[in-house]
């Protein structure tokens, strides 16, 4: 092999590597261009607050009171067993002890899920007619005991079930079933949907404001009941 083919052999080795160098070089700058736009147009947003669910609207009858045909009244807003039981739960578990299975009568639930995953844990879910009322829930818990609470339809106006509520958690009160209770209560007072309508600071207090617990028992003109009641989430 003569001189002029071994420069030429030697020259052709140093052009390919001086060419593989900047097909490298373009391609960081084209990666360094897309990381730049990426940057540019898709700025990292904030990861948003948690929104804490609102609390179980409920009205208990307080331990030693004549338990009766009803423990209490739950006014759920919507007919979602889904999204509405995790809030009960939440309620319930540190007065009774774990709420594992409830039951309910299919009339008033479109869906009746199987299962709610609630705060750790799972609570089945059942349904039973005739053997429940159609306006009762039913909850067991574990090695507790059993309660059974009227559950006021949704769409009820604020003082109807203020009026529900005083009564399923009065010491005294009827022992009425739940759909008596509510059917009493209608032909005293009317449609439970037809309430007044309510002035903005009581819509608020019946919503949950700051007085909410005073605005959602009626006033009594008697002596006070024997047994205090608790109201939660109103």
């Amino acid at each position: 092999m003569d001189s002029t083919e071994g420069i030429s052999h030697t020259g052709f080795h140093a052009g390919s590597f001086s060419a593989k160098d900047e097909t490298r070089a373009a391609a960081e700058a084209a990666r360094r261009r897309v990381r730049i736009m990426s940057a540019t147009l898709h700025p990292t947003l904030p990861h948003p607050e948690p929104v804490a669910a609102p609390a179980a609207r409920l009205a208990l009858k307080t331990d030693g009171t004549s338990r009766g045909l009803l423990d209490g009244a739950w006014w759920p807003r919507s007919r979602d067993l889904l999204s509405e039981l995790p809030a009960l739960t939440d309620v319930l578990d540190p007065l009774w002890g774990r709420i594992t299975r409830i039951a309910v009568n299919p009339k008033h639930w479109p869906v009746i899920p199987r299962k709610v995953p609630v705060d750790g844990h799972i609570v089945k879910v059942g349904w039973f007619t005739p053997e429940i009322d159609p306006h009762k829930l039913l909850l067991l818990s574990y090695g507790t005991g059993r309660w059974d609470l009227l559950v006021i339809p949704p769409e009820t106006g604020a003082e109807s079930a203020a009026r529900l509520m005083a009564a399923a958690s009065n010491y005294d009160g009827p022992p009425l079933t739940a759909s008596a209770l509510i059917a009493a209560d209608e032909a005293r007072h009317g449609v439970l949907a037809a309430d007044q309508s309510l002035d903005p600071d009581e819509a608020w207090e019946y919503e949950g404001g700051a007085s909410a617990v005073s605005a959602a028992v009626p006033q009594q003109t008697g002596p006070p009941d024997r047994a205090s009641r608790l109201i939660i989430g109103m």
